[in-house]
This record gives C-alpha cells, sequence and structure tokens, in this order.
C-alpha cells in the first residue's frame, strides 16, 4: 500500500513538472524565432518585398508551369499586399488593399466570386509561407509538440503539429533540434500530403527566410512519390 501511494506521489510530481505538448510547443518556436533574427525586428516591419520563382512538375518530371512573381507586402497602418508577374505576355495581379481582393490581366479585372475568392486563398497562402516561423505565433492554430523524428533524408527534427480545427488541413513543421531553423513542413490535405524542404536561407537584415524549398509528393508513411515543385526566394527589401 505504502509503495502504490509512493508510485502515485512520484508519477504526480513528474506529471506537475512536466510541460504540456502546447507548452513545449511554444518554447521550441520561440528558440526558432530567434534563430531567425528574433520577434521583435519582425513585428517592427511596415512591410516586405521579394521574388518568388517557382517550377510545377508532374508526376513524371515533365515541367507543368513556371512563374517568377514579385511579392510586396504592407503591414501598416493595415495590411495590404499585391503579387503582381507576367504569363504568356500577359501581366497578372492580384492584390489586397485591406477590404477588398482584386484579380487583374492584362487590361481587364476579372470579377468571379469563385475564381477571386480561390485566388485570395492563393495569395493568403503566400504570405503565410514567407512569414514562418512567425506567423506559427498567430491566434487560430492550436500548437502541439510531437518530439524528434527523422524525415526520409535522414534529418532528425522536433515537430510541431499546427491543429487548425476539424474538416481543415493538418500541418507539420520541422526544426533543426541543433540550430532550431525551421528546415520543412508536411501538410496533409484530402487528396494528397505534401512534405516542403527548405534547402537554404535567405538572409536580409538580420532576420532569415526562406532561400531555396523543394516540395514533394509523399505517401501517409513519409515515402517520397516525386518532386511536385521548386520555389526559390530572392531579393528580400525590407521596411522599417
Amino acid at each position: 500500500m505504502k509503495n502504490a501511494l509512493l508510485f502515485l506521489v512520484i508519477l504526480f510530481a513528474w506529471t506537475a513538472c512536466t510541460p504540456s505538448p502546447e507548452k513545449q510547443a511554444l518554447a521550441l518556436l520561440d528558440k526558432s524565432i530567434i534563430a531567425h533574427g528574433g520577434k521583435e525586428r519582425w513585428e517592427n516591419l511596415k512591410g516586405i518585398k521579394f521574388q518568388k520563382w517557382t517550377r510545377m512538375l508532374d508526376a513524371e518530371g515533365n515541367v507543368e508551369s513556371e512563374l517568377d512573381q514579385s511579392h510586396e507586402f504592407r503591414f501598416s497602418p493595415r495590411f495590404e499586399g499585391i503579387i503582381s508577374w507576367t504569363k504568356d505576355s500577359i501581366s497578372h495581379s492580384m492584390s489586397w488593399d485591406g477590404a477588398v481582393f482584386r484579380y487583374q490581366m492584362g487590361e481587364n479585372e476579372l470579377l468571379n466570386a469563385d475564381f477571386l475568392a480561390s485566388k485570395k486563398k492563393d495569395f493568403d497562402a503566400a504570405f503565410y509561407t514567407v512569414a514562418q516561423p512567425w506567423k506559427l505565433l498567430d491566434k487560430g492554430g492550436k500548437l502541439i509538440y510531437e518530439g524528434k523524428k527523422t524525415l526520409e533524408k535522414g534529418k532528425e527534427v522536433e515537430t510541431i503539429r499546427v491543429d487548425y480545427g476539424p474538416d481543415t488541413d493538418i500541418w507539420w513543421y520541422y526544426f533543426d533540434p541543433t540550430t532550431y531553423l525551421m528546415v520543412g513542413n508536411e501538410v496533409k490535405l484530402k487528396d494528397h500530403r505534401s512534405l516542403v524542404y527548405n534547402l537554404s536561407t535567405e538572409p536580409a537584415d538580420k532576420l532569415l527566410f526562406h532561400g531555396t524549398r523543394e516540395s514533394w509528393r509523399v505517401d501517409e508513411s513519409g515515402k517520397r512519390l516525386f518532386l511536385r515543385a521548386e520555389y526559390r526566394y530572392s531579393n528580400f527589401q525590407l521596411v522599417h
């Protein structure tokens, strides 16, 4: 009886001293944000500009599309942004002025509601991606520490899962256990699963952003199936 009571006391003490998965995730994220230049530097920014090159490939390795886009996001006095590029000699741009989203193609403004809703998701995703790891501090997602794992390339990482609620995509973010830099992320969508590797970083005013990235289609076990996309971020300009 005494041994059982002692065991319960020790178990309770150990449980009380062990941080919750949420607190462990936040502690890891704090270290990553410091590694990427710090929270204060990011929060003091008034805007950011950069180039993003994207190449999409099919399962056989054939190039489906290639884009070189200019991105500009302004944080103050309100969040605004514009993404512009040229395809087949026709200029394209999608913009958000804080209230209205627009898509311009050549001289024509496209007004189809479903099309605009789809492109607004692309616009939001573009900023969500470049704003990592700081963006993970935003409310709306529950951060859960899932410990260490080994990616298929043999890279050991520490893992945070982000839960955005029922019937939403499931996200995992991977961090180097020594430098705490973000080394990739994985997302499970309804029809497929993707694993993105951060192959390099791009420095700008003591902040570290994505550099070159690869996106692989993977199966449920994380095994790579084929290279789906290549990305290259460059020419960062920060507005203070």
